[in-house]
């Protein structure tokens, strides 16, 4: 039953929306630097929702969105996904600016698709939920593509475990050492730069002071998880103490994966609270 009504919801996407894919973002562009637009039929000055994949910053794909373009469409939003390159084949800061790129891109040309380049909502999973804090949080990089922060009007990270790098590394490794257990050798202190300067530096929870129209958050994880509990917890905390509205919602009875596929479901929680976040944020009712 749940297998029939996801395939009706994707076959909708295409029946119901303006869909433009590939859409490059950069010149010269590499084969990762595009993005898909899907837009409401008629489509004018709506809120943009710019969306960032996960996959542990060395895999997955624009493409990876479920029923999310469909559910935004229908409550009236442009929906976004970007790709961007990836770990090995370039450093940490070239793939986050690869990111800030996309979204000046979007800032810019968004208005041709029927979107608010001044109403921008930044949302990402798992490794993309750190480049969306991060971008939302650290200006550095939007900046530099031409986008103030004044236009990003919230930020929903989802199940992400690395907004502040040096705590969560520090824990997987002492969870290592006291078990007896070898080091990771492939885990975020190798993928952020094996460089303590660089975990604080990319880590969202650094850059979080008032004064720089820093977006409210809406912060999801699955509440079963002890990582990423700790770390959305952490990062509100931080957000709150500076007085930006964040709230932290616990999804329970799902996971990491399960968390991101069910967002847009009318009867997910975890969606519901995603809605109760936007709709004062945008101006709608329901």
């Amino acid at each position: 039953m749940r297998t029939a009504f996801v395939y009706f919801c994707l076959l909708s996407v295409a029946q119901a929306q303006d869909v433009k894919k590939n859409i490059p973002y950069a010149t010269p562009a590499h084969e990762r630097h595009v993005l898909d637009v899907y837009s409401p039929p008629g489509a004018k000055d709506l809120p943009v929702v710019f969306w960032i994949h996960g996959g542990g910053w060395q895999q997955g794909d624009k493409s990876d969105v479920q029923i999310k373009p469909r559910v935004f469409s229908e409550r009236g939003f442009v929906f976004v996904s970007t790709n961007y390159r990836l770990l090995p084949h370039v450093e940490m800061d070239v793939l986050i600016r690869d990111v800030a790129k996309s979204l000046g891109w979007v800032h810019r040309n968004i208005s041709d698709f029927g979107g608010d380049p001044n109403r921008i909502f930044v949302m990402g999973h798992s490794a993309g939920a750190q480049l969306a804090a991060l971008i939302c949080i650290d200006d550095r990089y939007a900046k530099a593509e031409g986008v103030p922060l004044s236009v990003l009007k919230g930020c929903v990270p989802v199940d992400g475990d690395t907004y502040d790098l040096p705590a969560i590394i520090m824990t997987a490794e002492f969870r290592q050492t006291v078990h007896g257990l070898p080091l990771p050798k492939v885990g975020h202190r190798v993928k952020f730069g094996n460089d303590p300067a660089k975990h604080i530096d990319f880590s969202a929870v650094t850059h979080v002071a008032k004064g720089k129209d820093i977006p409210p958050f809406l912060i999801l994880h699955v509440s079963g998880h002890p990582d990423t509990t700790a770390q959305a917890r952490r990062l509100g905390a931080v957000l709150q103490a500076a007085e930006i509205s964040a709230t932290v919602y616990g999804a329970r009875e799902t996971t990491h994966n399960k968390l991101n596929a069910d967002l847009g479901l009318p009867d997910d929680p975890a969606t519901k609270e995603l809605f109760k976040f936007l709709d004062p944020l945008v101006g709608h009712s329901r």
